[in-house]
């Protein structure tokens, strides 16, 4: 059992990068409240932890019942990601974000939690990918199924806690390097999204 819990941790930690994720959640919500960064990333969690939850127990069904190759899922995906890391880049959100707390309250700023927090960094076609494939693997141990989800929540509660400690340490950044920071990492999403839309495509007609 403590195999299958090595294995499961490895690689939902490594895929789900709750570390690599702090940064980009401190760019996405730079300009915002703390009690706005609190509500991002609890739902973020909830809905990320019920899309793995749902697709480690019924994904395989359900994508065959609808048609959908994880291939679409990727490239879909990566456009979508390609969109938010140019205006990271140009600092549109921030700029946005900073305006709209000023003139509204916590309760009007865009909802960050769904898109792209819980889908596509906490549930990406990676994640989705792996939990599918680590339940199958263990189809009939009753015990294992439950180790790899026990496994998969603790590594979502990992990230929510980076989440929640993201306003103290942005503080430390300081605004110059978060600024900085936001730039540099609009540029390596814009890479990762163009990664995603190349195995996306090598996926769908290579494989």
């Amino acid at each position: 059992m403590l195999d299958i819990a090595l294995n499961a941790f490895v690689t939902l930690f490594v895929i789900i990068d709750p570390i690599g994720l702090l940064p980009i959640f401190i760019s996405l919500s730079a300009g915002a409240t703390n009690a706005y960064r609190r509500r991002m990333a609890i739902r973020s969690v909830i809905f990320g932890a019920g899309i793995l939850l749902f697709f480690a127990l019924v994904g395989h069904d359900f994508l065959s019942l609808l048609g959908i190759d994880m291939s679409a899922f990727r490239i879909a995906g990566g456009v979508m990601l390609f969109t938010i890391a140019m205006e990271m880049v140009f600092e549109k959100r921030v700029t946005r974000r900073t305006e709209k707390a000023e003139e509204f309250n916590d309760d009007e700023l865009e909802d960050i939690s769904v898109f792209p927090i819980a889908i596509p960094f906490l549930a990406g076609p990676g994640s989705i990918t792996s939990i599918m494939l680590l339940m199958e693997a263990q189809d009939g141990n009753f015990a294992g199924q439950v180790t790899i989800l026990s496994v998969m929540m603790g590594v979502l509660l990992l990230s929510l806690i980076l989440f929640l400690l993201s306003g103290r340490l942005e503080k430390m950044l300081g605004q110059t390097v978060s600024s900085i920071f936001s730039r540099l990492l609009g540029v390596l999403l814009a890479a990762l999204a163009s990664q995603y839309i190349i195995d996306g495509l090598r996926m769908a007609f290579f494989s």
